[in-house]
């Protein structure tokens, strides 16, 4: 049997589910995660609200990993969204963005993956914990995903980029 959810782990759950819906909606659509526009603004003000909901939540009474994952994810979306300014970087800028986001995603991943196998279904959970060996099995899945999807984006990106270099 699943331990309930607090109303602070309601809220964080409800709050949460607006950065993986974003994000999924903007694979699907977009093919990436835009830094910014209004996808990109939703996304951070989501996923800044998942991390900072989060600290209230402890099943160890204090920082634990699911705080320091959800601390990365909001570095690695900001130096996404500053990717294209540094400039010494050149041709690579819009690749470090698109890693950037995209990886963000999978770091948001990990504990909502975790926290979804070992609370559902609450009669029965999947999984029990990040030990678990279902557990393990769904954040292999999410990162083949992520290096299958990024091998993709930077497919899309080099694509797009030999065309602009090509003269009409």
């Amino acid at each position: 049997m699943a331990t309930p959810l607090s109303t602070l782990g309601i809220v964080h759950t409800a709050i949460s589910l607006a950065p993986v819906l974003i994000g999924l909606y903007a694979f699907l659509r977009l093919g990436r995660i835009p830094p910014r526009g209004a996808l990109g603004e939703t996304y951070w003000y989501g996923m800044l609200g998942s991390v900072v909901s989060a600290f209230g939540l402890s099943s160890t009474g204090g920082f634990n990993s699911g705080h320091a994952i959800g601390l990365l994810a909001l570095a690695v979306i900001l130096l996404g969204r500053q990717s294209l300014q540094l400039q010494r970087l050149g041709q690579l800028r819009p690749y470090l963005e698109t890693a950037c986001m995209s990886f963000s995603f999978l770091l948001l991943m990990i504990p909502g993956l975790n926290e979804s196998l070992s609370r559902l279904p609450p009669s029965a959970p999947i999984g029990n914990g990040p030990d678990s060996p279902e557990v393990k099995l769904a954040l292999l899945v999410a990162l083949l995903l992520f290096l299958v999807g990024f091998g993709y984006q930077c497919l899309r990106l080099r694509a797009r980029h030999a065309g602009l270099a090509q003269p009409q």
